[in-house]
């Protein structure tokens, strides 16, 4: 008769548990992860665009080395900041998203800077890259986003009853720092240029 009633605490107990962010905390935890993974895998995907791009503008663009310089430097940066997604620390994600902020700025500036080369601007090579880059950038966007969402899910796990007491009694992680838009990057989104038809 015990055993059979301690079989059922124990079967009422696991399923109370599981409801309380016993499976849940860690799989919001791997989410997030591969949401970071993403992140960086779609920053590494433009940053393998750039010596290419550099290099079609090059050929046309000469005297703009400064800028071409400053693109190559950024790109270098970027490339180095490298983060673990499992030990990722808000003050990691700060210099990885400044990094990242720098590279775009560059880039932003090349782009610019081709607006004065016809003949660049009607190359076949610079088209594809500037489309290729175009189109990864959506994709940083949107991975950005997933990645938000994924670490408001995870904070959410390990902050909010009952799955919070789950997480201090097994668990014991801390909320994770929230990707930002950068200085950088809200400065660029004030500065947006006005465009007209």
């Amino acid at each position: 008769m015990k055993t059979v009633f301690g079989f059922f605490i124990l079967l009422a107990s696991f399923f109370l548990l599981s409801g309380c962010g016993v499976q849940s905390i860690p799989q919001s935890k791997n989410s997030v992860d591969a949401a970071m993974a993403e992140v960086t895998n779609q920053y590494k995907r433009r940053s393998d665009l750039v010596p290419n791009l550099v290099e079609v503008v090059k050929g046309y663009a000469k005297h703009e080395e400064k800028t071409l310089t400053e693109v190559t430097e950024a790109r270098a940066k970027a490339t180095q900041m490298t983060i673990d997604p499992s030990k990722v620390t808000a003050s990691q994600l700060v210099e990885f998203q400044k990094a990242q902020a720098g590279l775009s700025q560059a880039l932003g500036r090349l782009l610019m800077v081709s607006e004065n080369y016809p003949d660049l601007k009607a190359n076949t090579n610079f088209r594809d890259l500037q489309a290729q880059l175009e189109g990864t950038e959506n994709r940083i966007t949107i991975a950005r986003q997933r990645l938000i969402e994924s670490i408001k899910n995870f904070n959410d796990q390990v902050t909010v009853p009952p799955t919070s007491w789950t997480n201090s009694l097994f668990y014991h992680h801390d909320k994770m720092a929230q990707w930002d838009v950068s200085a950088e990057e809200k400065s660029t989104i004030e500065k947006a240029p006005k465009v007209n038809f």
